[in-house]
C-alpha cells in the first residue's frame, strides 16, 4: 500500500523519463506533453533539458511498455509542435530510427498514428532529406513488418508533401529490391508507394526502376496506373512552417496576385525525366576512331560511327564535358550527300541537346545554321529528324537566343527552308515559357507579315499561324498595330489561328499602380502642413500681379533671355528636382523672370522656400496643381489662367522643346544605328558560318581528291606491270612463231625429195641407235640386220633433216630441249658423230613405239614396209595441215 501511495510527481521530468517503473515514465510523458502545451513560446525553460539531452526522447519512443510508448510518442509530438525548429534538429537524429523500428510497426493504431505524425512534424519544421535518409535503412531490415510499415510511412509522406518537398530519387532507387521481397505484404505496400509516386511523377518515374521489375509486376502496376491517370493532378496537402508563414503574411496583406501565382506554380507538378536521371559520361563511350570514320569517304563507315555515337548519347541525362569536336563533326554531317547519314546525325544532335540541356547552349551557334540550311531536303523523314533536332536545341537555349538565326533563314531563297523555319518558329512560340519582348514581337510580326504575300500556300498559312500564335501570347491590343494593314480575310484567318493556339507563355504587363499609390499619402501630409505656407502665399501672389503688368511690354527678344536663364537657373539652384515637376509651378512665374536676373534671384528664392517646398513631395502629373493653386486665385489670375491652362500640357519652353526634339532625334538615330549594327553582325556571322562550311567542304573535297589520286596511282602501277608482262608474252610468242616458220620452210625444202626417200624416212623414224653408235640389235651386241636398214642408215647420215623433221612433228620443241636434242644441230647423225648418247635422253613414250617397230621389222619384212608407208602418209597429212594453218595465220 505504501508503494502504491508513493508520489513521484515531485521528481523532475528528465528523471521520470528514465525511471524504472513504467507507470512513472508514462505519467512523466503525460505531464511533459501538458507542460509543452502551456509554454508561451519556443524559448521557454521547459524545453531546455530535452534539448540538451536528446537521448531522453530515444528512450521514450522505444519504451518497452506499449502504453508508456504511446504516451512517449505523444509527448514527442507536443515537443516538436511547440518547441519549433530547434526541437526538431536537436532530437531528429536520435528518434527517427526508433520510430521506424518500434513506433510504426506497433500493434496499437494510436501509436502508429502518433509515430506518423512525429515524422510529418520533423519534415514540416525543417526539411525532408534527413528523415528520408534515416528511414531508407529500415527497408533492409530482417523483419517484414518493419519494412512494410516504413513503406507505408513513405507513402504518407509523399501524399502529404509531394515531390517538391520530398526528393523521390532515393526512394525510386530502393523500389526494385522491395518488389523482389518474399513477403506479400511488403510487395503490396511497395505497389501502393509506386502508385503514389506515379500520381506525382507520371511516366518520368519509370526511367529509374521500371526495367528492373519482372514483366508480371510491370503489368500489375500498369493496371493500377490506369486508374490514376483519370485523377486530377495532385496538390500538396500539408505545408511547411516556412510556407505557412508566407501564407499568413500574404493573407494579412490581402494581395490578390499571390494566390494566382501559387496556382500557376502548382500546375506544372510533374518532374521531368532529366531531373530524376543520373548523369552519364558519354565521352568515355564514344569510339576512339570516331573522327577517323567521320572523315572516311565511305558513307557506310560514317553512318556506323554516328550509330555508335547515338547509342552512347541516347540517355536521359549526359554529364557535361567538351563536345566541341563531336559537334563540329555533326555540323559537317549536315552537308553529307547521303540522307541516312544526315538523319542519324540529326538524331545524335537531338540526344545531345536533350541530355545536356543548358550545357548545349554554347554549341547553338555552330549547329543551328547547318541544320536550318539542310531543311531544303525533300524527304519528309529527314525533315522530321532535323525539326526534332531544332526543337531540342531550342529547349536547351530559349527564344531570344534562337530568334536571330530564325529571322535570318526566314529570308532564305528556298521556299522549303522558309516554310520549315516558320514552322519551327511556331513551335518555339507555343513551347516557350517566357513571352517575347516588344522589340522581338516587332521583328517576328514584321517577318511573318511579309510571308503572307508568298506564292506558296503553305508558307502563307504558316505566316498567319505565326501571327495568330503571337497574338495568343501578347493579346489583340499589342498586335493591333501590325494588323492594320491587312485585309479582312487575313485578319479572320489570323484570329482563327489565335483561338486554336495553345501556348505556355502569357504576356503580363508590368503594373504601374504602385507609384500612384504613394502619391495620396504624400498629398495628405502636404495638406496637413499647408496652413503655414498658406499665410505666406498672398505675398507672392501680390508680387506676381505687378510682374504680370510689366511682362507684356517687352517683345519676343527678352523671352530668349528668360528661357536661357530658366534653363540655367534650375540646374544651378535645384539640381535634384526634375523639369517636369517645376514646369507647372513656373507657368505664372515667367513674367517675374522677365524683369531682371536680380529680381528673379531674391523673390524666387522666397517663393521656392514657401511654395515649391511642399509641392516637391507630391507625385508627378496633374495631382499637384489643384492642391497648390486653388486658394490664391484672384480675378487677375483668373483672366490669365485660360491661356496658361492651354499651354500647360507641354510645360516646356520653345528652347526646351527644341532640345527635347533633338534628344529624341538622337535617340532614334542611335536606335537605328544599333539595329544596323545588329543586322551587320548577323550578316557577318552568317558569312562566317558560310565560310566555315565552305572550308569544311573544301577540306572534304581535298581529302576525297587525295584519295582518288592515290587510287589512280595504284591503278597505273598495276597497268604498267600488266603491260610489261604482256610485252614479255608477246616476245615469247614471236619467238615461237619464228621457230615454227623456220620448221615449215625446212619441211618445204625437203618436199621434193620425199617421193624417193619415203621409205628411208619411215624407217628413220623407227631407227634408233644405242649409246655406242651401233644399230640396236637383239640385246647381245649383234649387229646383223637386213640390207634395207643399212640403206636407211645411209640415207639418214646423208640427209638427217628428214629424220629431224619427222621428229619435230612427233615431239614439241620443249620436249626436244628437255631430251637433249639441239634444234639447229645435225640431228641424230650429228649426235652419233659427236659420240653423245642422245638416244638415252629420249622419253620412254617415244622409245616404246620405236622398240615395237624394231620388233616388227625383225619379225617380218612385208608388214614393216606397209607400216612405214602408213606412217609416211600420216606425216604428209600433218605437214599439209600445218601449211594450211600457217597460211591462215598469214592472212
Amino acid at each position: 500500500m505504501a508503494d502504491q501511495e508513493e508520489d513521484f510527481s515531485s521528481l523532475p521530468l528528465p528523471d521520470r523519463f528514465t525511471h524504472k517503473n513504467w507507470k512513472v515514465r508514462k505519467q512523466g510523458y503525460e505531464d511533459a506533453a501538458k507542460t509543452f502545451e502551456t509554454t508561451p513560446d519556443e524559448s521557454d525553460p521547459a524545453f531546455r533539458p530535452f534539448l540538451l539531452d536528446s537521448g531522453l526522447w530515444k528512450g521514450a519512443v522505444a519504451d518497452s511498455n506499449v502504453a508508456a510508448q504511446q504516451e512517449g510518442i505523444n509527448a514527442l509530438c507536443a515537443f516538436l509542435k511547440f518547441g519549433g525548429p530547434q526541437a526538431c534538429t536537436r532530437s531528429r537524429n536520435a528518434t527517427v530510427t526508433p520510430i521506424a523500428e518500434k513506433g510504426l510497426p506497433s500493434t496499437r493504431a494510436a501509436t502508429k498514428q502518433s509515430a506518423m505524425e512525429a515524422l510529418l512534424l520533423y519534415i514540416e519544421l525543417d526539411k525532408s532529406d534527413p528523415v528520408i535518409d534515416d528511414l531508407l535503412p529500415s527497408l533492409n531490415n530482417k523483419q517484414p513488418k518493419i519494412i512494410a510499415a516504413t513503406l507505408t510511412a513513405l507513402t504518407s509522406i509523399f501524399h502529404a508533401y509531394g515531390i517538391k518537398i520530398v526528393d523521390p530519387k532515393p526512394v525510386l532507387k530502393a523500389l526494385p529490391k522491395v518488389f523482389g521481397h518474399a513477403d506479400k505484404n511488403v510487395r503490396a505496400e511497395a505497389q501502393n508507394l509506386a502508385v503514389e509516386l506515379y500520381r506525382w511523377l507520371r511516366e518520368a518515374m519509370k526511367t529509374l526502376f521500371w526495367n528492373e521489375l519482372k514483366p508480371v509486376q510491370q503489368q500489375d502496376l500498369e493496371k493500377l496506373f490506369e486508374a490514376v491517370k483519370q485523377e486530377p493532378p495532385p496538390k500538396q496537402e500539408r505545408l511547411l512552417r516556412s510556407q505557412q508563414a508566407v501564407q499568413v503574411a500574404s493573407s494579412s496583406a490581402q494581395q490578390d496576385d499571390d494566390p494566382e501565382a501559387e496556382v500557376e506554380e502548382e500546375q506544372p507538378a510533374e518532374i521531368d525525366t532529366f531531373d530524376l536521371a543520373e548523369p552519364v559520361d558519354v565521352l568515355s563511350k564514344v569510339p576512339a576512331d570516331f573522327q577517323e570514320h567521320m572523315a572516311s569517304s565511305k558513307w557506310k563507315e560514317r553512318k556506323d560511327a554516328l550509330d555508335a555515337l547515338f547509342a552512347a548519347a541516347n540517355t536521359d541525362r549526359i554529364k557535361d564535358g567538351s563536345f566541341d569536336d563531336i559537334v563540329t563533326a555533326l555540323a559537317k554531317s549536315m552537308k553529307d550527300a547521303n540522307i541516312a547519314v544526315v538523319t542519324v546525325a540529326a538524331n545524335c544532335i537531338e540526344c545531345l541537346a536533350k541530355g545536356l540541356r543548358r550545357g548545349f547552349a554554347k554549341y547553338k551557334g555552330r549547329i543551328m545554321p547547318p541544320i536550318m540550311e539542310r531543311l531544303k531536303e525533300k524527304k519528309q523523314s529527314v525533315v522530321d529528324a532535323l525539326g526534332a533536332a531544332l526543337d531540342a536545341v531550342f529547349a536547351s537555349t530559349g527564344l531570344s537566343e534562337c530568334l536571330e538565326d530564325i529571322l535570318e533563314y526566314l529570308k532564305h531563297k528556298n521556299p522549303q527552308v522558309k516554310s520549315e523555319t516558320l514552322k519551327f518558329l511556331i513551335r518555339c512560340l507555343k513551347t516557350t515559357r517566357e513571352a517575347p519582348s516588344k522589340p522581338e514581337v516587332k521583328l517576328i510580326a514584321e517577318a511573318s507579315t511579309k510571308l503572307l504575300t508568298e506564292s506558296v500556300e503553305a508558307t502563307r498559312a504558316a505566316g498567319a499561324e505565326a501571327l495568330g500564335t503571337l497574338m495568343k501570347i501578347m493579346g489583340e491590343r499589342a498586335m493591333g498595330p501590325y494588323m492594320d494593314g491587312l485585309d479582312d480575310i487575313r485578319k479572320t484567318k489570323i484570329k482563327e489561328f489565335c483561338d486554336a493556339a495553345e501556348v505556355k507563355a502569357k504576356d503580363k504587363p508590368k503594373p504601374v499602380a504602385p507609384p500612384p499609390k504613394a502619391a495620396p499619402s504624400g498629398q495628405k501630409k502636404n495638406m496637413a502642413k499647408k496652413p503655414a505656407p498658406g499665410a505666406k502665399k498672398p505675398a507672392p501672389a501680390a508680387a506676381a500681379a505687378p510682374q504680370e503688368e510689366l511682362a507684356p511690354p517687352p517683345p519676343k527678344a527678352p523671352s530668349n533671355k528668360t528661357t536661357q536663364s530658366k534653363l540655367s537657373a534650375p540646374k544651378a539652384l535645384i539640381p535634384p528636382q526634375k523639369t517636369g515637376l517645376q514646369a507647372p509651378k513656373k507657368i505664372s512665374g515667367p513674367p517675374s523672370s522677365l524683369q531682371s536676373p536680380r529680381r528673379n534671384i531674391t523673390p524666387q528664392s522666397a517663393d521656392e522656400d514657401s511654395a515649391p517646398a511642399p509641392t516637391s513631395k507630391l507625385g508627378r502629373g496633374l495631382a499637384g496643381r489643384p492642391l497648390g493653386r486653388p486658394a490664391p486665385l484672384s480675378s487677375s489670375t483668373a483672366t490669365t489662367d485660360p491661356p496658361t491652362a492651354a499651354s500647360a500640357p507641354p510645360a516646356l519652353n520653345p528652347a526646351e522643346r527644341l532640345e527635347l526634339e533633338e534628344l529624341r532625334t538622337e535617340k532614334e538615330r542611335l536606335v537605328r544605328t544599333n539595329e544596323d549594327l545588329r543586322t551587320e553582325k548577323s550578316r557577318l556571322q552568317s558569312q562566317i558560318h558560310e565560310l566555315q562550311n565552305q572550308n569544311a567542304q573544301l577540306i572534304e573535297d581535298h581529302t576525297r581528291d587525295v584519295l582518288s589520286i592515290k587510287a589512280k596511282e595504284t591503278q597505273l602501277v598495276r597497268a604498267r606491270s600488266d603491260a610489261e608482262s604482256a610485252e614479255v608474252q608477246v616476245g615469247r610468242l614471236g619467238r615461237e612463231l619464228e621457230r615454227l616458220k623456220r620448221e615449215v620452210k625446212m619441211a618445204e625444202g625437203q618436199k621434193g625429195g620425199e617421193d624417193g626417200g619415203n621409205q628411208s624416212q619411215s624407217q628413220g623414224i623407227y631407227h634408233d641407235r644405242n649409246g655406242d653408235g651401233e644399230v640396236a640389235g637383239d640385246g647381245n651386241g649383234s649387229t646383223d640386220r637386213p640390207s634395207a636398214f643399212k640403206r636407211v642408215d645411209s640415207s639418214a647420215s646423208l640427209n638427217g633433216t628428214a629424220g629431224r623433221t619427222a621428229r619435230s612433228y612427233i615431239s614439241s620443241p620443249s620436249e626436244e630441249k628437255e631430251n637433249g636434242v639441239d634444234a639447229g644441230g645435225g640431228g641424230e647423225g650429228g649426235g652419233e658423230k659427236a659420240g653423245m648418247p642422245k638416244s638415252r635422253n629420249r622419253s620412254p613414250v617415244k622409245g616404246a613405239p620405236q622398240a615395237q617397230a624394231r620388233r616388227e621389222i625383225s619379225g617380218g619384212g612385208g608388214e614393216s614396209w606397209k607400216r612405214a608407208a602408213e606412217v609416211t602418209t600420216q606425216l604428209k597429212a600433218r605437214i599439209e595441215m600445218m601449211k594450211a594453218k600457217q597460211g591462215l595465220n598469214k592472212r
